[in-house]
């Protein structure tokens, strides 16, 4: 499984940023911008909490199985492989989010004078913030979830021999 690259998301950010920014000029001039949805900030925030909550709950399994406690419960190996896809898929979302939010909350900033609108920029700027803290969190389970490096290698057995 190939980890989270920061490259990927940060250019489907922009794109879907550029993108929606000019969308949102193009609707706008035809006709009445969609409004943002206040749910869209809550879901994204409730998410990243899912995402930290898995990472946390992994971490403290794989660090009781460590010290090897006598009650510990075991990381199945499929599960934490279905918790790191998650949240791969999660960042991918919530940069794509995050950068269609983005470009109407850039595009709203024009309009902050009235209030409908200046409300609107704020649940976007919130999406945008929420979103970030999805793809934190999934970096934080992806980071939790990685096995750690083999000391022993080909090269070393080629070395030994």
């Amino acid at each position: 499984m190939k980890e989270l690259r920061i490259r990927t998301l940060a250019a489907v950010f922009v794109v879907a940023g550029v993108l929606s920014w000019a969308g949102a000029r193009l609707w706008n001039s035809v006709g009445t911008l969609p409004s943002v949805p206040l749910a869209a900030p809550i879901v994204l925030a409730l998410i990243a909490a899912v995402l930290t909550a898995t990472a946390l709950s992994i971490r403290s399994r794989l660090k009781a199985q460590r010290e090897r406690q006598p009650d510990a419960k075991g990381v199945d190996p499929l599960m934490a492989a279905r918790a790191v896809v998650f949240g791969q898929a999660s960042a991918l979302v919530a940069a794509l989010v995050c950068g269609m939010y983005g470009g109407v909350g850039v595009f709203l900033l024009e309009y902050l004078e009235v209030p409908a609108r200046r409300d609107q920029a704020i649940y976007a700027g919130a999406s945008v913030v929420a979103g970030i803290g999805v793809i934190v969190a999934a970096f934080f389970l992806e980071r939790v979830c990685r096995l750690p490096e083999d000391d022993d290698t080909d090269g070393g057995a080629a070395r030994a021999a």
